[in-house]
């Protein structure tokens, strides 16, 4: 039998800011699920969660790059827990290089999982939250989307496209009860930050204004706020959370 909860599928759960924002989200009482690329990295991932008493996060590895699959992936999350109420995209990947020498496939991979996956799981969502007359979407931008950044030309197109399916689709949704919003994180304390060499992670820290760099849980907290049934009336909106490092 289905979680009476509601049901909140973080895409890109098992990374550094997808683990925060599905542990705020279990705490306000949604049933989480949680994407992942790595079943042996979820495994342990989800054994974590629930020594740490997050009973109410589950697994879905779903190929976020195939339309078929989030369709038969979105159905199953609903069989087992119920429709899915909010839609958080955060999965993403970065595949770095100037564009005189940035390949084909490097752009293709790029925009196929930061920016397509994000119609594939809209599109699969839409049709439950519309027949509800409710639902929170949040996609997970970047600063690098509203800037760019040398290096990032398929990165910074795929994010900030992203904002662009936002502001439409929360047009669309806007007398159905919908509400479709972005983040837009500066440089986060992740894993992947911390593996910067030092010398390379001063200065960045140095270039932002607050001095210091963000939080996995300060992202989170967005998300919740966002996603929660009271902030109805924000809906195609960008929220960056960058310390200062970027205003426009």
């Amino acid at each position: 039998m289905a979680n009476t909860a509601p049901v909140a599928w973080v895409t890109g759960g098992t990374g550094g800011i997808g683990t925060a924002i599905c542990r705020a989200l279990a705490k306000e009482g949604y049933q989480v699920v949680a994407g992942y690329n790595n079943p042996d990295k979820a495994k342990s991932w989800l054994e974590q969660q629930r020594a740490d008493g997050y009973d109410n996060i589950a697994l879905s590895g779903i190929d976020l790059t195939d339309y078929s699959a989030c369709e038969a992936g979105v159905r199953e999350i609903r069989e087992t827990h119920g429709p899915i109420s909010v839609l958080v995209n955060c999965a993403g990947i970065t595949r770095d290089g100037t564009l005189k020498k940035m390949t084909p496939e490097q752009w293709k991979e790029v925009i196929d999982t930061n920016l397509n996956s994000v119609f594939n799981t809209c599109r699969s969502v839409i049709e439950d939250m519309l027949e509800a007359g409710y639902g929170r979407i949040v996609n997970i931008s970047s600063i690098n989307g509203r800037k760019g950044q040398f290096g990032q030309v398929n990165y910074a197109a795929a994010k900030a496209g992203m904002h662009g399916l936002t502001m439409s689709l929360a047009q669309e949704t806007a007398t159905k009860g919908i509400t479709v919003n972005t983040l837009s994180p500066g440089y986060i304390a992740t894993d992947m930050i911390m593996k910067i060499p030092e010398k390379v992670r001063e200065a960045i820290r140095e270039a932002i204004p607050v001095k210091r760099y963000g939080t996995p849980e300060e992202i989170a907290r967005a998300v919740v706020f966002l996603a929660d049934r009271e902030s109805g009336f924000i809906t195609g909106a960008n929220l960056d959370i960058n310390g200062g490092q970027f205003m426009g």
